[in-house]
């Protein structure tokens, strides 16, 4: 048996930003608050529900990052 598909489109805000649509929050059952987890293959994205590890090694590269906090950086890398 094939497995469902569908397909669903949202706009980006001028912050880049995009709200999950419906039909994509019930497949992944999420909920607000909930993290989410960007897997870029080639030229295809796949939004999965975040995992442990996914959240434990996001906390592990973060304290790594550090050196790129400044106000100077935040303004230098604001439109990429």
């Amino acid at each position: 048996m094939a497995a469902a598909r569908s397909t669903t489109t949202c706009r980006l805000t001028e912050k880049y930003q995009a709200t999950i649509p419906l039909p994509v929050r019930r497949a992944l059952k999420l909920e607000r608050g909930d993290s989410v987890v960007f897997d870029v293959r080639d030229n295809v994205v796949v939004l999965r529900r975040a995992t442990p590890i996914d959240l434990e090694f996001a906390r592990a590269v973060t304290d790594t990052l550090g050196e790129w906090g400044s106000k100077a950086d935040q303004r230098a890398y604001a439109d990429l």
